[in-house]
């Protein structure tokens, strides 16, 4: 559902105009320098750099869908600039921005915007920065006092002898220029703080203008003809295909920088400003048709081609813009300047417009992007683009970056490596790693063939694809293997239990917990079926609940309630790898199924014996493999979730206070998610009262936060079975050595006291009494941290304004079940411990 924004009243706007003028201004002083390096660095009029910024502020601004984005010429669209004014000449070039725009308002009827963001972020990225080498490159060559050449390899083929013929005057401005320009933003103090609302750019291109008028330096300046003599376009001639071709490069390049910049602009807003002061998100769409509707204007009146710029955008969010205004005004400013600043603007030396631009162009090449690719196993594609678009240019960069990605993709779905190990025990373990297709079939053959007759074997498919071809293989070599006498388990990732159907059923006990090929239990058709030519995925456990429900009853001894915490599996030592035969195996699962008909606990293995647990991998490896598991499996359905979260802030609409026992799972046993639950833990869930905490105030720290700060709901305290902190408060004798263990447990004592008054009456669970003194003790002490809670001051202050619920709840881990603090005519008078379903 779209959200509609509220029409702004005549007061609200008046509100937002100081705010917007004063962005306005800020970007209008980065705009101006920006916009004639850039036209320096295409070769073009430099008035055009000031048309363009004029149109793409007032145009763009006013029709595009990105409220506080600012549009102009930009260095992304530089290189495909001065190689068409090479090429065709000035003129020619406006003609084809005016073209290139129309283009882009055909796209945007077609509402294609979202399209163009399916291109690979590290194509993207590698294109800007292979644009980015070549304007360095170029602007070297200037900054050095020489003339930059055609392309990127003659200007790095020039370098040696443009540094034997060196300028002192133009290289001493332009490092002038670049250390005022990195070093202005690290002025330190309070005159620092106040000199940095000058925006770096203009501080470094005044301070270069200034130093070079007083010095009396003699050097090549900004020289802007009379607007009489302004070139406007005329009729494209050339090549037809190469015209076409010259269209679509910067239609591609300008709507995607475009689209990205608008992207970026919501998410730095997000980031920074609450949702009451957040314009609306950005129309793709009616953005790329503002661009389009810029580029005919600016073409039309002989500007640059235009573009969302990044820098300018985040200075313009910076500095407090509210409304499209700021952009707008922002154009007005500059067309101001362009007729009016004239005289100040001619005393800009142009090495210092290079090293400002060249400066721009190494910060295209960012060392985020370069993590961010490596990160994703991206860099080949983000490196194969720069050098292309380097050396090639930016459309043939673009079609071999894309070209790679594709080869890339490809090879990663046909990758696939299978390996063969015959463990200690006999077992004889194949891995397939990867996506099993019919390229991986002949390796798969002969892997398994290699195995034993009466071997037992393990398969591990560790892949989310399987193709008809593979699936008939391992269909195939398991009848055979299992008709020989042989033993096998076939598993997925992390060791779960996966299915190959269409196995003898009497062997079903012998290839383990099983799923069908499509992840689902018994999904499979009777012998032999696989349900027609399609892919079958092995999928995690997780996939699907209602396939673990299925699965409970079904196979109780392979406990497959405990998979989503197999790779750590501390309680899954009972598994055993069964080496027993076809035979033997048939008749004592037949046994187990009657047995378990029965039996309501489902506990041990259906009958079947034992054998020595696997030693479980511990430390290092151990939390590697849950991390690998979560970054694999988990991470690409949370993180979504997470980047809104990490966007929007928590918000949790509870405190949770449970004990820090490693049985107490809190997301699973309240089913809640990332973002619910503000969670302390500490041993013995204990609420310290005020004033008692001596060294330690975390508790108290993290109560007043959730309390004022996030502003929760409620507060629970989570107390559990077989608490080790209750038993040592019951067993601790006087003259006992003081640990930071038992110092700490001190904050306990009011609940053994409790306990032990006839004043209270006994905490107990609905239905019975406590089973011993320690449950009783678990029980009388969350009654106890409730009241604890009710004496510090900002949960006190909530409960009096009627803002806040306490709650108790207790959780039996031998019974997985918990039951909640009944409330009574005193809040917590009645002391009984309901289950949840009684409770509601």
């Amino acid at each position: 559902m779209t959200a509609i924004s509220p029409t702004p009243t005549p007061r609200g706007v008046r509100k937002d105009l100081p705010a917007d003028l004063s962005a306005s201004i800020t970007v209008f002083l980065i705009a101006i320098p920006l916009s004639l390096g850039i036209a320096l660095a295409t070769g073009a009029p430099l008035q055009a750099g000031l048309v363009a910024a004029a149109v793409g502020g007032i145009v763009a601004g006013r029709l595009g869908g990105a409220p506080l984005q600012v549009s102009g010429p930009a260095a992304g669209l530089t290189v495909v600039t001065a190689e068409l004014i090479q090429r065709y000449g000035w003129r020619t070039t406006c003609a084809i921005t005016v073209l290139a725009g129309a283009c882009q308002l055909g796209l945007a009827a077609l509402r294609t915007a979202r399209s163009a963001l399916m291109v690979s972020p590290a194509i993207v990225h590698g294109m800007l920065a292979g644009i980015g080498v070549t304007i360095a490159l170029a602007q070297l060559h200037i900054v050095l006092g020489g003339t930059p050449q055609s392309s990127a390899v003659a200007n790095v083929l020039g370098l040696p002898a443009q540094l034997a013929d060196l300028h002192p005057v133009a290289l001493g401005v332009s490092a002038l220029t670049l250390v005022v320009l990195l070093g202005w933003p690290r002025l330190p103090g309070r005159t620092g703080r106040a000199l940095r609302k000058v925006p770096a750019p203009l501080a470094a291109v005044a301070t270069a203008t200034v130093f070079a008028a007083l010095a009396g330096l003699s050097l090549p300046r900004v020289d802007l003809p009379s607007w009489r003599s302004h070139a406007l376009p005329e009729m494209p001639e050339g090549p037809v295909l190469g015209l076409i071709a010259a269209v679509l490069t910067i239609t591609l390049v300008g709507s995607v920088e475009s689209l990205l910049s608008a992207v970026a602009t919501d998410k730095l807003i997000a980031s920074e400003r609450g949702t009451d002061k957040r314009p609306p998100r950005a129309d793709l769409d009616r953005e790329l048709r503002g661009q389009g509707a810029a580029n005919i204007v600016s073409g039309a009146l002989g500007g640059l081609p235009i573009t969302g710029v990044a820098v300018r955008s985040v200075a313009n969010v910076k500095s407090g813009a509210v409304s499209r205004k700021s952009s707008m005004m922002h154009g007005f400013w500059v067309l101001l300047a362009a007729f009016l600043l004239v005289p100040l603007l001619d005393l800009i030396p142009l090495a210092t417009l290079a090293a400002l631009v060249m400066a721009v162009g190494v910060q295209m090449v960012s060392v985020t992007h370069m993590r961010s690719v490596t990160r994703h196993r991206e860099a080949l594609v983000y490196g194969t683009t720069i050098v292309a678009v380097v050396l090639g240019g930016v459309l043939e960069g673009v079609a071999v970056g894309i070209a790679v990605a594709v080869a890339l993709a490809l090879h990663r779905l046909a990758r696939t490596r299978i390996t063969l190990e015959r463990l200690d025990s006999g077992v004889h373990r194949v891995r397939a790693r990867g996506q099993l297709t019919f390229l991986a079939v002949p390796r798969l053959s002969r892997a398994l063939n290699q195995i034993p007759h009466e071997a037992h074997a393990v398969v591990e498919l560790d892949g989310s694809f399987m193709d008809h071809a593979a699936y008939e293989t391992i269909q195939d070599w398991q009848q055979s293997h299992l008709a020989h006498g042989g033993t096998l388990e076939v598993t997925g990732r992390s060791g779960q239990a996966a299915r190959i159907n269409g196995a003898d059923p009497a062997a079903a006990g012998r290839t383990g917990p099983t799923a069908g090929p499509d992840g689902a239990e018994g999904a499979g058709e009777p012998d032999g079926g696989h349900g027609g030519d399609h892919g079958h995925g092995t999928r995690p456990p997780e996939g699907g609940h209602q396939a673990d429900r299925s699965r409970r009853g079904h196979h109780r001894g392979t406990h497959q309630c405990c998979r989503p915490w197999t790779p750590w599996q501390n309680h899954c030592d009972h598994r055993a790898t069964s080496t027993r035969t076809a035979a033997a195996t048939a008749a004592t699962m037949a046994a187990a199924a009657e047995a378990a008909a029965d039996r309501e606990d489902g506990a041990g293995d259906g009958g079947v014996p034992d054998a020595a647990p696997a030693p479980r991998r511990r430390g290092a490896g151990q939390l590697a493999s849950g991390i690998s598991a979560f970054q694999r499996d988990t991470a690409p359905h949370v993180r979504d979730e997470l980047a809104r979260l990490a966007r929007e802030g928590q918000r949790p609409s509870q405190l949770f206070i449970t004990c820090a026992d490693s049985r107490l799972v809190t997301s699973m046993i309240t089913a809640s998610g990332p973002g619910d639950l503000f969670t302390v833990r500490n041993v013995g869930n204990l609420v310290p009262l005020p004033g008692t905490e001596s060294t330690d105030d975390s508790v108290a720290a993290a109560i007043e936060y959730a309390v004022d700060v996030l502003k929760v709901d409620s507060i629970t305290v989570c107390g559990h079975s077989g608490c080790g902190a209750m038993q040592a408060l019951l067993s601790s004798a006087p003259g006992v050595a003081v640990t930071p263990l038992r110092r700490w447990l001190r904050h306990g004592l009011p609940s053994l006291e409790r306990m032990a008054s006839r004043h209270h009456a006994w905490a107990r669970i609905s239905g019975r009494l406590p089973a011993d003194a320690v449950e009783q003790l678990c029980l009388t002490n969350v009654v106890q941290q409730l009241e604890h809670l009710r004496a510090h001051e900002s949960v006190a202050r909530r409960l009096a304004e009627g803002t806040l619920e306490l709650h108790g709840m207790y959780f039996h881990v031998g019974e997985a079940q918990a039951y909640l603090l009944s409330e009574g005519e005193d809040f917590f008078d009645c002391r009984v411990f309901d289950t949840v379903g009684q409770h509601a």
